[in-house]
């Protein structure tokens, strides 16, 4: 009986380790097939799920509440299981380096607990060749088993998409590799047990880990075209999202659009590539160019907020500024990698200590990661500038009464409102006779 069979028939188990994002989603999702054993190492977060909270917001309490995933901080749990997933994070240094840390902390986890006859695979983003390069070598040293002979791995990326409602894991088509024919089709088997949108089997390892870097690393591109368009425009005084609105009625439009490029993803991967690259005597020039401008994008932003701050004949450094959300993209409480932090830094540098407003984000995180207190909105009152930074449901549902309710009282061409999402109609501001600016 092969292992794909045995968890079939729940005589063997998976086991995720790493429970954020991807793989909380990915342990809820299997476990309404086969036996799953969830571990984390934050035993604060293995409490939360256990209690049937998700703090991710990714499935929702009722279906962690309702779930079968056995939550474990205890990672001798981890040798009740022969198929394992790795998922956690993969981020880069403060030199932009990879750190693949997480990774490999994961990696002697899984080690010491690694069983004869089990499969690893890894869906944590990295450069081509750390599953068998760096991971490998960790795995035989702490098991003391032969990768090949006693254990076999494979490389399936995430691609879940945080706060999507609409492209979610089941209907996403998954990508997976094995190191051989076999251990390729026991995981192309595994993950078809969930994966409704089917399942592409790269030709190697290589070509999976290859794959998620690229695809993260287009986009990065095409966004960075939009920023640099966004940045000439706003020189020419031309209203960015028009033009995209104009272009984007042609059929091949890309449909891009310029924002602040954080999270754990697309403001990561291309770093990965680049550093391979240039460890190979290659000296990236399109994509590092495009992490260059968006990376920038912050700033950019800070210098219109008190250009128009100044316009509106305000001082500076005693102005008011609100911040609406924090998290680095919309409807997620995600907050890694958040260039929203940048905008406020550089506010910072001119004297202005924003106020930050994120009912979505995690306020002990952002705490605790930033050193900012997130205020409750109905505690604001008496803004300069009002920036809507993050396009959260809560905050495009806002009627322009209650954004204006956070305003001073003074006449409405001195209320700044800065939109860097293009959330507002832009004919309906100016009308009112705010003093407006958007990406």
């Amino acid at each position: 009986m092969s292992l794909y069979e045995k968890i079939l028939n729940k005589k063997e188990k998976i086991s995720i380790v790493g429970l954020g994002y991807v793989g909380m989603p990915l342990a809820v999702a299997f476990a309404k097939k086969v036996n799953v054993i969830g571990f984390d190492i934050n035993e604060k977060k293995i409490d939360l799920y256990k209690r049937g909270i998700d703090p991710t917001n990714e499935v929702g309490n009722d279906e962690i509440r309702n779930t079968s995933v056995e939550f474990t901080a205890d990672e001798t749990k981890l040798r009740e299981a022969k198929f394992h997933i790795v998922a956690v994070p993969t981020p880069i240094n403060i030199d932009k380096t990879p750190d693949l840390s997480p990774v490999e902390g994961a990696s002697r986890v899984v080690g010491r607990n690694l069983t004869k006859g089990s499969i690893v695979v890894y869906e944590s983003t990295v450069y081509p060749g750390v599953t068998e390069d760096i991971c490998v070598p960790i795995l035989e040293k702490e098991s003391g088993l032969k990768c090949g002979v006693d254990f076999k791995i494979g490389y399936s990326p995430e691609r879940i998409n945080p706060g999507d409602k609409v492209h979610r894991l089941e209907n996403i088509v998954k990508i997976v590799s094995g190191m051989d024919e076999e251990s390729l089709d026991e995981i192309a088997k595994v993950y078809e047990l969930v994966i409704e949108a089917g399942i592409h089997r790269a030709g190697s390892i290589k070509v999976a880990e290859a794959a998620k870097v690229v695809e993260n690393s287009q986009r990065d591109i095409n966004i960075a075209f939009m920023n640099e368009l966004a940045m000439v425009f706003d020189r020419m005084g031309i209203d960015t999202k028009e033009v995209i609105d104009a272009m984007n009625t042609k059929w091949n439009a890309l449909g891009f659009t310029p924002g602040l490029v954080g999270g754990h993803c697309i403001g990561v991967d291309p770093y990965y590539f680049i550093y391979e690259a240039e460890k190979l005597g290659y000296h990236s020039q399109i994509i590092l160019s495009g992490r260059k401008i968006n990376d920038g994008m912050g700033e950019f932003v800070a210098d219109a907020i008190v250009k128009k701050l100044i316009l509106a004949n305000k001082i500076v450094k005693q102005a008011k500024v609100v911040i609406l959300g924090i998290t680095f993209k919309e409807n997620t409480p995600d907050t890694r990698n958040s260039k929203v932090i940048d905008v406020i830094n550089y506010l910072k540098d001119y004297g202005i200590d924003p106020i930050v407003v994120d009912p979505i984000a995690d306020a002990g995180e952002v705490r605790q990661e930033y050193g900012i207190d997130l205020v409750d909105i109905k505690d604001v009152e008496g803004a300069d500038c009002v920036v809507l930074a993050v396009a959260h449901d809560i905050f495009k549902q806002m009627s322009m009464k209650e954004l204006d309710s956070l305003f001073g009282d003074f006449e409405n061409s001195e209320k700044v409102l800065i939109d860097v999402k293009s959330i507002l109609d832009k004919r309906e501001v100016e009308e009112i006779g705010y003093s407006f600016w958007r990406l």
